[in-house]
């Protein structure tokens, strides 16, 4: 089909146009240049395939102008930069007098770029803000950023902050195709696994491999496999360094416009935990949460005094209402549970999670209200791998590790956890977040194994209030 003037004419102002964006803004030149395509389509102007001639061509010219610009060779296709800014308000209170009211102020900067090349490969890093945790005694490291937190505490004078590698990743997705999906990741990553922060703090980016992969069954049934093998500590007088393994299977059905479904069960295990011990002396690893049942003396005091081998199965139903009052949208309801068994340990071995949450935000005037009740036993999982903000008040300091009395996050923790969000735009949103808990077993809180130590009044709430900007 041949052109008239008027078409000539709009794509070289298209090309014109495209070209200047790709010069000044690659993801806006992406954006926009679509946009006014698919708005000369609508208008009768261009025709679907002239259309994809007219992207095709300037994706190429794109291209050819980042790989001059940037020297970029020309096997990479494209480049991602995100990240997010927070700002936090944080207050911490009990019922106990021993510990005071706290308030501080605090904030979180993250920013990451992905590279995208050809034959699905990828390669990304991201860069985090946080407060320096503690020092290895293993006599070859330096002080380290804390594990489960990107936060950075507004204090010492406005001194200088640091900042650390949060994530430092290769990719590559050998299959995507006919529904099938399959992919490796190796470095220092986002967490693969789909448990929720009764698991693994969300905050927490693994470092070693991991193999997922997924398959489209039908147009209501998929399947996606999430597996991985992470370092936990490098043992330089020992060959056997604590190593956590695992693997995760879920199920998601979409039955119709209105309702949905999601199933899933997955095993963990940590190898060599006895290796676990904090930082004191030649101890090990950073000690940030408490709640496990430790050993007492010997060469391996202060680990873990029992294995961590959990089996965790996951279900939630999702309903999809039209519309719902001050919401801007469908709007969805989602009931959901997680359980745990740990078998590694004779008792005090099990964990549980239900809620609900209505909403979801996300896009501009879109919200979500959580609620959620938990009941997370002293060794059903390794204490420092949970949520480090869903904690209680302990008394006594513990006599390992770099702790003192006061708030912890961890394992023994059961209690009440409610959390509002508001998108004020797509990019800007604002959440408060309570909990509310109690210790399970106050004669035990990861205190040494045979020992009694009690922990009377530990009820804590734990309230914070963001304002988050993300790109």
């Amino acid at each position: 089909m041949k052109m008239n003037n008027k078409q000539k004419v709009t794509q070289l102002a298209i090309f014109a146009g495209a070209t200047a964006f790709a010069a000044l803004a690659p993801q806006a030149q992406s954006q926009s240049s679509d946009a006014l395509i698919d708005k000369l389509v609508d208008k009768g102007i261009l025709t679907a395939n002239e259309a994809k001639d007219l992207r095709d061509e300037a994706d190429k010219n794109f291209n050819t102008a980042f790989q001059a610009k940037t020297g970029m060779p020309d096997w990479v296709t494209g480049y991602k930069i995100s990240g997010d800014v927070r700002g936090r308000f944080e207050q911490f209170a009990a019922d106990n007098s021993a510990l005071d009211d706290r308030t501080r102020l605090r904030y979180r900067v993250r920013f990451g770029v992905a590279v995208n090349m050809l034959d699905n490969v990828e390669a990304g890093l991201r860069l985090g803000s946080g407060d320096v945790k503690a020092a290895s005694g293993s006599g070859n490291q330096v002080a380290t950023g804390n594990p489960l937190s990107n936060n950075s505490t507004m204090q010492d004078n406005g001194s200088k902050k640091m900042v650390y590698i949060d994530t430092a990743y290769g990719k590559w997705t050998p299959i995507n195709a006919a529904g099938w999906q399959l992919s490796t990741t190796v470095g220092k990553m986002d967490n693969p696994f789909l448990f929720t922060p009764m698991v693994f703090d969300p905050d927490l980016t693994p470092e070693g491999a991991a193999l997922q992969g997924g398959y489209i069954i039908n147009d209501i049934h998929s399947l996606a496999f999430n597996s991985g093998a992470f370092v936990l500590d490098e043992i330089g007088s020992s060959t056997h360094d604590p190593f956590l393994y695992g693997g995760q299977l879920v199920w998601n059905a979409k039955w119709n416009a209105k309702w949905s479904s999601s199933a899933g069960i997955g095993a963990l295990a940590i190898v060599s935990p006895e290796q676990l011990t904090s930082p004191t002396g030649t101890g090990n690893v950073p000690y940030v949460n408490q709640g496990n049942t430790r050993l007492a003396s010997g060469l391996y005091a202060g680990a873990p005094a029992y294995n961590f081998t959990p089996v965790i199965a996951d279900a939630s139903v999702t309903y999809t209402l039209d519309s719902f009052p001050l919401y801007n949208g469908a709007f969805p309801v989602k009931l959901g549970g997680e359980a745990m068994n740990n078998p590694g340990a004779p008792s005090n071995n099990n964990g549980y999670w239900v809620g609900v949450t209505f909403g979801k935000s996300g896009t501009k005037k879109t919200w979500d209200l959580s609620y959620r009740y938990e009941y997370l036993e002293a060794d059903a999982w390794y204490d420092q791998m949970v949520d480090d903000d869903n904690g209680a008040y302990y008394v006594n300091a513990a006599p390992y590790g770099d702790s003192k009395a006061g708030y912890y996050g961890g394992t023994n923790v059961k209690g009440h956890f409610v959390k509002f969000t508001y998108s004020l735009t797509d990019s800007l949103s604002f959440s408060t977040t309570c909990f509310l808990n109690d210790l399970i077993n106050q004669n035990l809180t990861g205190k040494p194994a045979g020992s009694v130590v009690s922990e009377p009044k530990n009820s804590a709430l734990h309230f914070f209030a963001d304002l988050m900007w993300k790109f």
